[in-house]
């Protein structure tokens, strides 16, 4: 793993969330994007090389919006940049941990994406991430 790429915040509101944390990170939002396939609207800021990831659930049924349910606001999971996604996948999966996808998806900021099921490590939702090739 290279580094943590960013920390996934889920909120009730973008509309909320967004201004607020623009003045705690004194930094503009520097994009925002939907992704359909996850039910969920992102919003992004840059601190230095890591990036925080503002998610707000577009669908009562989504994950966001029944870790919301759930947990409340926070913290719902820290993701790492991996140079090759898939050879990280075999490499944990080898190591007993369990993979929530199969294959890599097409996730949110131009990047493949696999989660780890938070059983396997110690509670926190794990997200591996790589760029997209162009």
């Amino acid at each position: 793993m290279l580094k943590v790429e960013h920390i996934g915040i889920a909120v009730q509101s973008l509309q909320v969330s967004v201004p607020l944390f623009e003045k705690l990170l004194n930094s503009p939002c520097y994009k925002k994007e939907a992704v359909e396939s996850e039910q969920v609207q992102t919003a992004f800021f840059q601190q230095g090389d890591t990036k925080i990831e503002l998610l707000e659930a577009t669908s009562p049924g989504s994950v966001i919006a029944r870790f919301l349910e759930k947990k409340g606001e926070g913290m719902h999971h820290i993701a790492f940049e991996v140079k090759d996604i898939v050879a990280e996948m075999e490499r944990l999966s080898a190591e007993g941990f369990t993979l929530l996808q199969p294959v890599p998806k097409r996730g949110a900021d131009n990047k493949l994406v696999c989660f780890l099921h938070p059983k396997d490590t110690s509670g926190v939702l794990i997200e591996l991430c790589q760029e997209m090739p162009v």
